[in-house]
């Protein structure tokens, strides 16, 4: 770990954290004072009894695959592609897979004083800290994240892109929270590991028609009580959820490919070309041809 994140961080909470348990792997893309990116993935499974670990730094991870369960004196969460994972520096935390097998992340990690720089230029931030636990796929983060992972997709990653994408997406953060609220819902262990398999299934499959009714079968819910728990659960509902996973990797395929905007559109699920168009302009900010030629 760089000298510069190691300075100012907490002392270790909690006698049984850990820094890393042995089913979690780190290649660290860029690094520079006060900050580094990581591609994190995680290999553990329903058989692998969950660690207590620590952040040695203040993190925000966005998932791009798999879900877990995320548990810190923050709240819990369960967490989904897209999401962005919250630690403060030296809490401890667990993460579980008690219901699937694996995810991926990127890490962006900081010391604490580049936080408070980024909190002290954002309007209405409450504090440097971070007071829930994860933030769903807010379309305010999505370009962020799509950029994000893209960046990180390449064979040599670009260190001064990543450095300004960490700090843009550090304080989005800060501005989502402003008002985010304080205390989320908890779940029974029953409702996430309902809530994850509809998560994986969506996964595996989020161009295809997912209708509520669906859904709620697959969990074994009513339509409404599945509504509810899933949004506790996610932070959105399940057709905000579907919409944006499909968003998300038509703004990938965007970037990585030369392939029609038609059918990019058609694959990731869309019926309708105007719609999608709308669609993508809204949230990504940008037209898909717009997002497309600011490919590096």
């Amino acid at each position: 770990m760089p000298a510069s994140l190691a300075r100012g961080l907490s002392p270790r909470l909690g006698g049984n954290c850990y820094n890393r348990n042995m089913t979690i792997t780190e290649r660290v893309l860029a690094s520079g004072p006060g900050w580094r990116v990581a591609d994190v993935i995680c290999t553990a499974g329903p058989a692998d009894r969950p660690f207590e670990e620590r952040h040695e730094h203040a993190s925000i991870a966005l998932v791009t695959r798999g879900s877990f369960q995320y548990r810190t004196s923050q709240g819990s969460a369960v967490l989904a592609p897209g999401s962005l994972l919250l630690g403060n520096a030296g809490a401890c935390f667990e993460c579980g897979h008690e219901h699937a097998a694996g995810d991926r992340c990127i890490a962006f990690q900081f010391a604490p004083d580049h936080l408070d720089a980024v909190a002290a230029e954002t309007p209405e931030a409450r504090s440097t800290g971070f007071a829930v636990p994860r933030l769903p796929p807010l379309p305010a983060l999505m370009p962020l994240a799509a950029a994000a992972v893209a960046e990180a997709g390449r064979e040599e990653p670009d260190p001064g892109a990543l450095e300004e994408l960490a700090l843009r997406l550090a304080g989005a953060v800060a501005a989502a929270l402003a008002g985010a609220p304080r205390a989320p819902l908890r779940l029974s262990a029953r409702d996430e590991r309902r809530v994850t398999e509809v998560l994986r299934r969506i996964e595996r499959g989020a161009e295809e028609a997912l209708p509520l009714h669906r859904l709620a079968r697959q969990a074994g819910m009513s339509p409404y009580h599945f509504l509810r728990v899933f949004r506790a659960s996610v932070g959105m509902t399940p057709h905000q959820f579907v919409l944006r996973t499909r968003l998300q990797r038509a703004a990938l395929r965007l970037r990585r490919s030369d392939d029609p905007v038609s059918t990019i559109a058609y694959d990731a699920g869309f019926n309708d070309l105007s719609t999608f168009n709308r669609r993508f302009k809204r949230i990504m900010g940008a037209s898909p041809r717009e997002w497309r030629s600011v490919r590096r």
